[in-house]
C-alpha cells in the first residue's frame, strides 16, 4: 500500500512533465494571481503603517538662562535644524524677545534706543532670556517615549534653563488606529478569499485536457484515491510553485520601489508583507491547488 502511494506521488509529479506549454500557462497564471495579491497587498500594509503612524508635530519651547553668550546659543539654534524630523524653528534673541513683547503691549517696534526709551525702567540691555519654539513631525509608534527623549536632550543643552513640550493633536492617525482592525483584517480575509477562488479556477481549467482519462480510469473501476492522488500532487506542486515564484518576483519589485514615495511631505516607505503574511502567499496557492485538483475529479 506504501509502495502504491509513493508511486502515485512520483506520478503526480512526472506527470506535470506531459503537457509542458499547459502546465506553463497554468504555473504563469497561478504566478500572476498570487503577484496581484502580493501587490494589493503591500499597498494595504503601506497605508496601514502611515496611517496608523502619529506624524502629529510636537513643539518645544526652549528657554536659556539670561545673559548667555548668544555665540553659543545661535550655534545651538543651528544644530536644531540638522537633528531628525525637524519641522520648523522660530528663534528670539533678548532684544527680539523684548521688541515682541513691546508690539504686543503697543510699544515701537525700533531699534535699541527706541527701546530704552519705551522700557527706560529696564537700564541697559533685555533681561529676556533668549528662546527657541522648535517644532518636530516624528513617525513613531511610542510617542510619548519620542517626547521625552527629545525633551531630556534639549533640557541637557549648555545654558538652558527650562523647556515646555506641547505635543499637538494626530486626528486622522488616532482615528484609523481605532479602526484600523475593522478595516485591515477583514480586507486579508477578502483577499485571501479572492486568491484561493482565482488560483483555484485556474487549475481546475487545467485539468480540463485529462476529463477523458479519469473516464476511462473510473469506468475499469479505478478508486477515487487513485485517481486524485496524483492530480492532488500536481496541484499543489504547482501553487506552491506559483507562489513562490510570485513572491521572488514582489520582493525583487520591493527592492526597486520600497523608497519612492520617501520624499517630503509624505516621508512614507512601502513595506513588504511580514514573514506569516509570505508563507500564505505560497501556502494558500497550494492548498487551494490540492482543494481544486480533488474537487475537479469529484464523482
Amino acid at each position: 500500500m506504501i509502495r502504491m502511494v509513493a508511486r502515485l506521488i512520483r506520478q503526480g509529479v512526472t506527470d506535470l512533465a506531459l503537457n509542458p506549454w499547459t502546465q506553463l500557462l497554468t504555473l504563469m497564471g497561478v504566478t500572476l494571481v498570487t503577484f496581484l495579491a502580493g501587490l494589493f497587498l503591500m499597498a494595504l500594509l503601506t497605508l496601514d503603517s502611515q496611517l496608523g503612524a502619529v506624524r502629529g508635530e510636537t513643539a518645544f519651547q526652549v528657554y536659556w538662562h539670561p545673559g548667555m553668550d548668544m555665540t553659543l546659543v545661535r550655534e545651538q539654534w543651528e544644530n536644531f535644524r540638522h537633528m531628525p524630523d525637524f519641522a520648523a524653528a522660530t528663534t528670539f534673541t533678548p532684544e527680539e524677545a523684548l521688541r515682541e513683547l513691546g508690539s504686543r503691549l503697543g510699544r515701537s517696534h525700533g531699534g535699541k534706543g527706541e527701546l530704552a526709551r519705551d522700557f527706560p525702567f529696564l537700564g541697559e540691555g533685555s533681561p529676556l532670556p533668549a528662546t527657541a519654539l522648535v517644532s518636530f513631525a516624528p513617525v513613531e509608534e511610542d510617542t510619548a517615549a519620542w517626547v521625552s527623549q527629545i525633551e531630556d536632550f534639549l533640557k541637557n543643552l549648555p545654558g538652558v534653563e527650562r523647556v515646555i513640550a506641547t505635543p499637538l493633536r494626530d486626528e486622522l492617525g488616532q482615528a484609523w488606529r481605532k479602526v484600523s482592525r475593522y478595516v485591515l483584517f477583514p480586507s486579508l480575509g477578502f483577499l485571501a478569499l479572492i486568491l484561493g477562488l482565482l488560483v483555484g479556477n485556474t487549475i481546475r481549467l487545467s485539468l480540463l485536457g485529462k476529463a477523458y482519462e479519469i473516464e476511462i480510469l473510473h469506468m475499469v473501476g479505478a478508486y477515487s484515491w487513485y485517481i486524485r492522488l496524483p492530480l492532488v500532487v500536481g496541484g499543489a506542486l504547482q501553487g506552491l510553485a506559483g507562489g513562490a515564484l510570485a513572491l521572488g518576483l514582489l520582493r525583487l519589485l520591493h527592492l526597486r520601489i520600497r523608497d519612492a514615495l520617501n520624499f517630503p511631505p509624505l516621508l512614507a516607505e512601502i513595506v513588504f508583507p511580514p514573514l506569516e503574511m509570505c508563507l500564505a502567499l505560497v501556502l494558500v496557492p497550494a492548498v487551494t491547488g490540492m482543494l481544486a485538483s480533488r474537487l475537479a475529479v469529484r464523482g
